[in-house]
């Protein structure tokens, strides 16, 4: 597995897992009914934050991450970043592949920590990887997202230091 910056390009192939991914509901708190224009311009980040693809040996997109200053000015020291993996590509390890560039970049920016600001605490998965690569709870917001299945869960703040 190669990751790589994203080009725009990209974007047709990591459409299909995006629309999927949110129209779900189960994940990220973005609206449901995004359009493509606007899908798009919310994951491809422009610089100095970036996006990525995760790409197998024949170049198939896998996942794509965004990262980027979680707040501007006086903030700006802290990174956050989102990541996304096709479903049929799920359990093989892109996320946690798409995690760890992220920290390298960060790093690498110059930022001081890495923090996400809603991870929703249904997705397990996502919190045990996230804790296996040193990040920890610091909050979680009561019945801060509605899931579709779950009814209203908490929503965590994660952190960890660069």
């Amino acid at each position: 597995m190669l990751i790589r910056d994203a080009t725009v390009g990209d974007w047709a192939a990591i459409r299909p897992f995006f629309h999927a991914i949110v129209a779900a509901g189960e994940t990220f708190p973005y609206p449901l009914d995004l359009d493509d224009d606007q899908a798009r311009e919310l994951w491809l980040v422009p610089a100095p934050g970036r996006t990525t693809v995760a790409v197998n040996e024949s170049g198939a997109v896998l996942g794509s991450a965004n990262m980027y200053a979680n707040r501007p000015g006086n903030g700006a020291h802290v990174a956050s970043a989102s990541y996304m993996v096709d479903p049929a590509h799920a359990g093989r390890g892109v996320g946690r592949a798409l995690c760890q560039d992220s920290l390298a970049w960060a790093r690498t920016a110059g930022f001081r920590a890495m923090v996400f600001n809603a991870v929703v605490a249904a997705n397990v998965r996502a919190v045990r990887l996230y804790e296996s690569l040193g990040f920890s709870v610091l909050g979680t917001v009561p019945d801060g997202f509605h899931h579709p299945a779950e009814g209203y869960v908490g929503l965590h703040m994660m952190h960890r230091a660069l």
